[in-house]
């Protein structure tokens, strides 16, 4: 079992642990990205998704972003698997 702390609560529940059972190491690895993720998301921005002042239009205007952003990386990704390929 991993154990994760909570992110993005008042200070005296900054003690609280959830336990997360193993499932493979795959999965692992995401859990743990997605807590550090959530962790310093709170530390730049001051804020977490538990955020009121958002409208669903925000919300989805930020997810369209966010995967536009993805593309690109992707495409990076592509072309220098492709440029090593070719050499």
């Amino acid at each position: 079992m991993t154990k994760n702390t909570d992110v993005g609560r008042p200070k005296f529940e900054s003690l609280l642990t959830r336990t997360v059972k193993r499932t493979d190491s795959i999965v692992d690895s995401i859990i743990d990205q997605f807590i550090d993720r959530a962790t310093v998301g709170k530390a730049k921005y001051g804020t977490d998704l538990d955020r009121n002042d958002l409208s669903l239009e925000d919300w989805l205007e930020h997810s369209i972003q966010e995967k536009m952003d993805d593309i690109l990386y992707m495409q990076k990704t592509l072309k220098v698997v492709r440029e090593a390929k070719n050499s």
